[in-house]
């Protein structure tokens, strides 16, 4: 049986997963987006002990209406609309049903950037290696939406890095980043707070301070 490794915290975690990606050599020039909320607090760790610049990227889960956990899918601030066909067949939405769960999800990221943003404009990826971190990664549809996000804005290489993924992720994972460090994926995931001793919800105000710290 699987034993979660209890993380104290998304600091302790941040702090293994830049230990990990520390081996593989970085270029001055990377850049670390963390996903709001609770990733980026993992972020900040791994921007702070690797010494590269930190951001947000803004991408919002849309889920099933009476299971919001669950994810259809997400979308990215850009525009970008990833699906999770194995869970829309499941939920067997109409497709109005369908049109507002995706309209609600892109309200969030519009009220989310302007939130943790406060006008400061994003980075510019083009030509720079970019580590997506978050606190731990169970569909993959959010992973999927951040990837084809960076993607679009020309970056040189994109990794993902997260503390925790089951051990049956989406196999697109892996064919949309150049590298996955996951430094636990167990056969029996049950969620990401498992493998947290403190897994408190990260509020708007401690992200804006990280990002503008």
């Amino acid at each position: 049986m699987d034993r979660p490794p209890l993380w104290a915290d998304r600091w302790e975690a941040g702090r293994r997963l830049a230990d990990a990606l520390r081996e593989r050599g970085l270029q001055p020039n990377t850049v670390v987006l963390g996903l709001p909320r609770g990733g980026v607090v993992v972020a900040a760790e791994v921007a702070r002990a690797l010494d590269v610049e930190l951001d947000a990227l803004v991408v919002c889960k849309v889920g099933v209406p009476w299971h919001p956990e669950l994810a259809l899918g997400a979308v990215g601030g850009t525009g970008v609309r990833v699906r999770n066909d194995n869970v829309m067949r499941y939920a067997g939405l109409t497709d109005d049903e369908l049109t507002q769960a995706y309209a609600v999800a892109e309200k969030e990221v519009e009220r989310k950037e302007s939130a943790l943003r406060a006008g400061r404009p994003p980075p510019q990826l083009a030509g720079r290696p970019v580590i997506i971190v978050d606190d731990g990664m169970a569909t993959g549809a959010t992973a999927l939406a951040a990837a084809q996000i960076v993607r679009a804005q020309t970056a040189d290489q994109v990794i993902l890095a997260v503390p925790v993924a089951p051990h049956d992720s989406d196999p697109r994972i892996d064919e949309v980043f150049d590298a996955v460090v996951v430094l636990a994926r167990p056969r029996r995931f049950g969620s990401v707070g498992t493998w947290y001793r403190d897994f408190r919800q990260v509020e708007d105000e401690q992200v804006r301070v990280l990002l503008n710290g």
